[in-house]
């Protein structure tokens, strides 16, 4: 049979697959997401979410060198506060547990880079994202108090601030202060297409941020839309974000990619805790390879588009890397 052209030509074995891959990921582009609690010491399990802890300020300081060790050099940090009241005070408390983690881990381990989740629903007694008038989330009251978050995350020592409440105006509101108080070079990744998914479910288990009524359809989006996420995006890159999410990931792929071409400016995803929960499950009852399905699902989300990939699974991969069986 006479063919000139033959793809599999370059598929014969592992070193000439490597040179040719189109899609590449490197350690640098991962974010693992990290829970600190107030009051706590040591840590304790997730029971939605196994192998993932709530840490202590003790117990932190293992996780954050063992991830350093790996080649995992940026967090994302959310807090779990002892005190909840209905205005999220201890979101912006001086001394509340994002602050004091961001600090002690800037003491220790100046080279891990630190984002913080800027949001209210961890910390507000009702559950939800921001400042009730009624049963409504006031948009125009949260940014106040967003933007005070922000601030008092970067003066305790943050590097980068990531607000995920989805209220109209939030980047434009957090960068106009961050800008006032001489924070001019810190950068803001927006959780700018971030859907009302159910794949939030153990996420909510393990911060203790489930919405005490009713859910938050009325600010994260419809998961029907595309140009609606298109348009958050946009108005996200006019208010000054730097980075641009979308969330969650697998099942989003379709939005990734549509979003890293219209945008300049580099795309993240996050692939949330009901994908990583399924995956677990799975892996456990011997359905999948789940070592396989992680880096299948990784590979997929940086072809669609993905500059940066939020993961709990970051540690796992980074190994991966180093095994030549991802990158």
């Amino acid at each position: 049979m006479d063919m000139q052209k033959r793809p599999r030509r370059i598929r014969g074995n592992e070193t000439v697959r490597r040179m040719v891959r189109e899609t590449r990921v490197d350690k640098a582009s991962l974010i693992y997401p990290m829970f600190v609690m107030e009051g706590l010491q040591g840590k304790e399990e997730i029971s939605a979410m196994p192998g993932q802890y709530r840490y202590g300020m003790d117990s932190m300081n293992r996780k954050i060198e063992t991830l350093l060790n790996k080649g995992v050099s940026s967090i994302m940090l959310f807090g779990i506060p002892q005190h909840k009241d209905a205005c999220g005070s201890s979101a912006y408390d001086s001394q509340g547990i994002i602050q004091q983690a961001v600090a002690e881990i800037k003491s220790h381990f100046p080279e891990m880079y630190v984002i913080t989740d800027v949001c209210m629903c961890e910390y507000t007694s009702h559950g939800h994202c921001g400042m009730l008038k009624g049963d409504y989330v006031d948009n125009d009251t949260t940014l106040e108090l967003l933007a005070k978050t922000a601030l008092s995350h970067v003066e305790a020592g943050a590097d980068m601030v990531a607000p995920s409440d989805m209220m109209d105006g939030r980047i434009a509101g957090i960068r106009n202060v961050l800008d006032a108080h001489g924070y001019v070079e810190t950068p803001i990744m927006s959780y700018a297409v971030k859907y009302a998914s159910s794949f939030y479910g153990p996420f909510r288990e393990a911060a203790g941020s489930a919405p005490s009524f009713g859910d938050r359809k009325s600010y994260q989006m419809d998961f029907h839309n595309v140009k609606e996420g298109l348009k958050e995006a946009q108005l996200d890159v006019e208010e000054g974000a730097d980075i641009i999410m979308v969330k969650p990931a697998l099942s989003y792929l379709d939005v990734i990619h549509r979003v890293s071409e219209e945008v300049n400016l580099p795309v993240a995803a996050y692939s949330v805790s009901g994908e990583y929960s399924m995956v677990k499950a799975a892996g456990k009852l011997g359905y999948i390879d789940e070592e396989k399905i992680i880096c299948e699902m990784a590979v997929s989300t940086y072809r669609a588009g993905a500059d940066i990939y939020l993961t709990y699974f970051a540690e796992e991969l980074a190994g991966f890397m180093d095994e030549g069986r991802i990158g």
